[in-house]
Formats: structure tokens, sequence, C-alpha cells
């Protein structure tokens, strides 16, 4: 069998997808089937096992390819980055729906009716996708309606790429206290690497999911001379966006949040466990054009 990164290419001695066919050794290969995440957030892990820690996470509305169910569990391939994992069944749905807008806000609420005062029925991340059908004004107050009759706050959506071309610094900003989750990819909890991958994606841009995969795809390498804002820092499992050329925000394990410190700081405190940095980026300034669609 070709070795290829199991991260980005669903292949397993008994099942591989059809793209793999004549690159990997397999008893069956499969196209798979369009499934769209159903549930606020899910963990995606390497494995069919709760106990397994997470890769990555998806969020509502975000689509996916479907190899195998088996036991209450799906494998799939994320279609925003291409992961590959697992995930429980029940967080996905086979009815497929065309998302209209994404949550802009850090966390926002999902309302059972367009009232603030009354339950709300989830919390959704930054990044969840919708599709909204109607809206509705409740003492001055405006809502976007689902088709379900569920409600969120209107000021907190915006149509599916609208965001092109935006500051994906400002967005990462918007992320500061929240806590950090190893494999988070959300506003209630993110990891460094997602951080970057979700503020990029709310611009327009498209950036794969680890540290190792941004350090060797995003935009260009760099001189530490040449760092502005918006540019990335990469130690060996770690990356930081800088905020100017002095500070930078990064989800991390010292504050276990998404904070602001200052470059030559952090450099030195994070030293004597992941060394120097291995390099700096210039992310492309131009979004890619399918990144929000």
């Amino acid at each position: 069998m070709t070795m290829l990164d199991r991260r980005l290419h669903a292949y397993r001695a008994d099942l591989a997808e059809a793209g793999l066919e004549g690159r990997v050794d397999a008893l069956r290969f499969v196209a798979g089937a369009p499934a769209q995440v159903a549930v606020p957030v899910i963990g995606l892990r390497p494995a069919p096992d709760l106990a397994k820690g997470i890769d990555t996470e998806l969020l509502l509305g975000e689509d996916v390819t479907v190899f195998d169910r088996a036991n209450g569990w799906c494998w799939v391939k994320a279609a925003s980055d291409g992961y590959v994992g697992y995930l429980p069944e029940t967080a996905l749905s086979d009815a497929l729906a065309t998302p209209t807008h994404i949550v802009t806000v850090q966390r926002t609420f999902l309302y059972q009716e367009a009232e603030l005062r009354k339950p709300c029925k989830a919390i959704l991340s930054m990044g969840s996708r919708v599709r909204i059908v109607g809206e509705a004004d409740t003492r001055g107050n405006r809502y976007a309606m689902l088709e379900d009759g569920t409600a969120i706050f209107a000021k907190h959506l915006q149509p599916i790429g609208e965001g092109e071309g935006g500051d994906y610094v400002e967005v990462a900003s918007r992320f500061l206290e929240t806590p950090y989750l190893w494999g988070g990819r959300s506003g209630l909890g993110i990891d460094c690497s997602g951080l970057v991958q979700l503020s990029m994606l709310m611009t327009g841009r498209s950036a794969q999911r680890d540290t190792d995969m941004q350090a060797a795809t995003l935009g260009e390498p760099i001189h530490r001379s040449e760092l502005r804002r918006g540019d990335l820092v990469f130690w060996k499992g770690h990356v930081a966006v800088l905020e100017d050329p002095e500070t930078i925000i990064h989800a991390n394990g010292h504050t276990m949040t998404v904070a602001r410190e200052n470059l030559e700081d952090a450099i030195k405190r994070i030293g004597w466990l992941y060394e120097q940095p291995t390099g700096y980026r210039r992310p492309l300034t131009r979004p890619a054009a399918s990144a929000m669609t």
C-alpha cells in the first residue's frame, strides 16, 4: 500500500475512497454518499471510539462524504478541508439543505421561536451554516427564521459569501478568551490551527486544518524582519497570527485561552518546549473563490 496521510485520504484495508483506486490496496473502493452535519458541533475522531481524542470538529450545516456506516458511526471526509475521520451517525442528516447564512459572532443562540425570553434550543458557533426562510420582529429585535420555526438574532448572521476579502486577523481577535481545546474548531473551544482555519474561512480564504499542513501550504515563506499584520509564525506543533509585527494572537496551552502576547516574549517562553520558530509565512491576500460557498 502506498503510504498516504490518513487525515486527508480515506483508506483502510477493507475500504477506500474511489479516488485512491490504483494508489492504495483495499478490498473495495466507493464514491461515498453526501450528508450534512445536523448538530451544533461534533468531534471528528481517528477511530470510532468516544475514548479517542478528537482531531478536529465539524459545525452545523457543513457537508461531508460518507464512505461507511457501522455500529452507530460514520466514516467521513469533510467537504471544507478534506479531513477524514469518524463521527456518530446521529450527528448527520441525509436530507441536504442549502445553507443561506453563516454565523459571524463567536457564539449565538438558536431560540425555539423569535423571542429572546423563550428557551434556547442550542448554542451555535461562528462558522455554523443555516438556511433562513424569513424574518420576524419581536419588540424591536429582528430574528432570522429557520424552516422549523426556530430563530437566530439576525445581526449574528450574514449571507454566505458576504464576508469574502475581510480582515481575518480581526475575526481571530473575536475569539480572545475563548477556552483552548485540543482539536477544537468552534467558539466553544478552539486550538491554534483551528483559530487560523476558521478565521480565514470567515473571510473567504481556504486553509488546511493542522499546523504542519498550514506551515507547508499557506502563502509563502518570509523572513522575520518582514513581519506585518496577518502573517503567521510557526513552531513545531504551534501557530500564531500576527496582529502587528510585535504582537501575536494564538490559542495556547499556557493560558488555556486565545490570548494576545508579545512575539518576543512568546518565542522565549515557548522555546523550552517547542524550540525556536520553524518559520514565518504570509498567507495569500486574495481569498480562494470557493472557500465560503
